[in-house]
């Protein structure tokens, strides 16, 4: 029979949970915007087919790039609490970043903080 969990033990738990939520969202977006796409294709839509094809994509990869970097942090701060391991931290998100920022502008067409003050401003702006 098995001991108590330690923290340790835990942490893997939560970590390996991020991480296929991370994957899960991934894979269940892309699949979402496939069949989507395909329905509006059905309609003879080839334009919009392309169009929801692309965006629903593109925000399945921001979620799922945003869930994992979560389980890099928790694994960070609690598993390898070294300077190696923040630094490599620090490169994934960096990355994970550009991926995310690049990804948003080339689906709205414009830079986030621009897009605000188009907005008036207002952080309830649709």
């Amino acid at each position: 029979m098995a001991g108590p969990m330690t923290f340790h033990g835990w942490m893997e738990i939560v970590i390996r949970g991020f991480e296929i939520a991370g994957v899960a969202v991934l894979a269940i977006g892309s699949l979402w915007a496939l069949a989507s796409a395909a329905t509006a294709l059905l309609k003879g839509d080839r334009q919009a087919a392309y169009k929801r094809a692309r965006r629903m994509v593109g925000l399945s990869i921001l979620l799922g790039l945003e869930i994992l970097i979560i389980a890099d942090i928790v694994e960070t701060i609690t598993i390898e609490a070294t300077l190696a391991s923040a630094i490599t931290l620090g490169v994934i998100v960096l990355v994970r970043t550009f991926l995310s920022f690049s990804l948003e502008i080339e689906l709205e067409g414009i830079v986030p903080w621009r897009r605000w003050t188009l907005k008036g401003g207002r952080e309830d702006s649709p």
